[in-house]
């Protein structure tokens, strides 16, 4: 008789000498935000001479905007089509004063963005944004007297053999007809005698304005009892 032996083999599964595989987290890229830049002149008209003061400020569409990089102020004179750099502040929402304009000009802010040297998950970009443009009209700056028949001055600049016109009225705010018309001289002086009238005159002297300055001038008084 034979018999048959049935050995059952135990067999032990396993993954021998592998290295187990980990499983990194998705990584986490910076934050890129928009921004937006705002530039707002304290004055909008002024004097030949006088100087203005702008505002600026820089938001993100974070809610906090940037602190570092820069923001550059922008001119483009009257006659003229290109933007010129005037002065870059030390910081994106740098306020830009004293800023003289010497004739008719149009202005803006532009924020040249910000990428942090070093990127991370923490890291904040900003992208450059540029400001509404505005204009800052400038009148000739005339001189005269302080009382007196006879006035005289300058109108600065460049307003050399060019006309002023005189007008008159008994009121102060209506009513006024032509008196006179003189020229300056070539370097924009004049010079005029006024008549004693009776009682109280007043004296509108004006200057035309131009495609690069606005017009101009100031109301004289005499009283002759």
């Amino acid at each position: 008789m034979r018999i048959t032996r049935l050995v059952a083999g135990t067999v032990t599964a396993g993954l021998l000498g592998l290295t187990p595989i980990a499983i990194a987290a998705p990584s986490q890229a910076a934050d890129n935000w928009t921004t937006t830049t705002i530039a707002t002149p304290d004055k909008t008209s002024i004097a030949y001479g006088d100087e203005i003061y702008i505002n600026v400020d820089v938001d993100g569409s974070d809610g906090l905007g940037p602190s570092s990089g820069t923001s550059t102020l922008y001119a483009m004179e009257a006659g003229s089509t290109a933007w010129v750099p005037v002065a870059t502040g030390a910081y994106p929402g740098s306020d830009f004063y004293p800023v003289k304009p010497t004739k008719n000009t149009t202005y803006k802010v532009v924020f040249g963005g910000y990428t942090e040297p070093v990127q991370t998950a923490y890291s904040d970009n900003y992208a450059p944004s540029e400001s509404a443009a505005f204009t800052v009209s400038v009148a000739r700056k005339i001189t005269y007297p302080q009382a007196g028949f006879v006035i005289r001055g300058k109108v600065t600049p460049d307003y050399g053999n060019k006309k002023i016109v005189i007008k008159a009225s008994r009121k102060q705010n209506k009513g006024y007809k032509a008196f006179k018309t003189i020229r300056t001289t070539s370097t924009g002086k004049y010079r005029i005698t006024l008549p004693k009238r009776g009682g109280t005159w007043y004296w509108s002297f004006a200057v035309k304005g131009d495609s690069r300055f606005l017009a101009t001038g100031f109301v004289w008084k005499t009283t002759v009892y």
